[in-house]
């Protein structure tokens, strides 16, 4: 994905690209302000999004502000029509300024382009803002659907 520029109000362009390992720490501390939790141990190292940027380099994207991490969305495509919005958080500095539209629709094209027609949003709860933003884009808010997991550890 090439690099686009826009401008956000009372912002010089915001800068959206592709994220890249060296891009790891920024993506930390970004979700560390964000109260985004992470397993950095397991699911969220460095060997992990390493891989994941090798295999899917598109579906991991980030927003600059000044050249700095201001924004980021992570997405999956499981090769049945599905695509997966993982991981979106965005500075509380920089919230409700446009930019998370704008990462969500550029990975939604990206996954579009891998054939997935149905869009998917994983929001930890409580988050009444990201489902507000969700259902502004169009989605649908499930209450019949409930996540189940097994993990080897609390880490991964």
């Amino acid at each position: 994905m090439c690099s686009k520029h826009w401008e956000v109000e009372g912002m010089r362009p915001v800068e959206i690209r592709t994220l890249s390992i060296e891009d790891y720490d920024s993506v930390i501390k970004l979700w560390e302000r964000a109260d985004l939790p992470s397993k950095p141990k397991g699911r969220d190292s460095k060997r992990a999004m390493e891989r994941q940027m090798a295999s899917s380099p598109d579906l991991l994207i980030g927003a600059f502000y000044q050249r700095k991490l201001v924004g980021i969305v992570i997405g999956s495509y499981d090769g049945r029509m599905k695509g997966w919005i993982n991981r979106l958080a965005i500075d509380p500095e920089r919230r409700r300024m446009g930019i998370a539209q704008r990462l969500i629709n550029a990975v939604e094209r990206n996954l579009e382009k891998r054939g997935a027609t149905i869009f998917c949003a994983l929001v930890e709860t409580p988050n009444k803002g990201s489902l507000s933003l969700f259902k502004k884009l169009g989605y649908t808010v499930h209450r019949d659907n409930l996540y189940a997991s097994k993990r080897k550890s609390e880490d991964v």
